[in-house]
């Protein structure tokens, strides 16, 4: 089987780091502990981003284990690539994901 290359772009980076600075402030290194976490699975999607479902049009969500937060990405099986588009906390209305984008869910 064919290994997928990980591509996170630029807003999903800046997600995550929003994400793991507002943990920093919550508790001493728990956003350090968020962010090896996120991206430590983001990184195994290389292996078989298939086993995940698609929530709508081609997108796939992740839930970062013990944290609230999903993956959304997309598979493009042409190139072997699975490109990382947002983290988005499980807590907010999935409609964000059409302000972050411009896409319609």
């Amino acid at each position: 089987m064919k290994k997928y290359k990980v591509k996170i772009e630029p807003e999903a980076l800046a997600d995550i780091q929003d994400i793991t600075d507002w943990y920093n402030e919550a508790q001493a290194r728990l956003g350090k502990r968020f962010q090896n976490t996120a991206i430590k699975q983001i990184n195994s999607l290389s292996k078989d981003p298939h086993i995940y479902a698609i929530r709508y049009k081609e997108i796939r969500c992740m839930i970062v284990k013990k944290f609230p937060y999903l993956v959304h990405f997309y598979i493009n099986d042409e190139n072997y690539t699975v490109e990382v588009l947002a983290v988005i906390s499980t807590g907010r209305n999935p409609e964000i994901w059409e302000e972050k984008t411009g896409e319609r869910i």
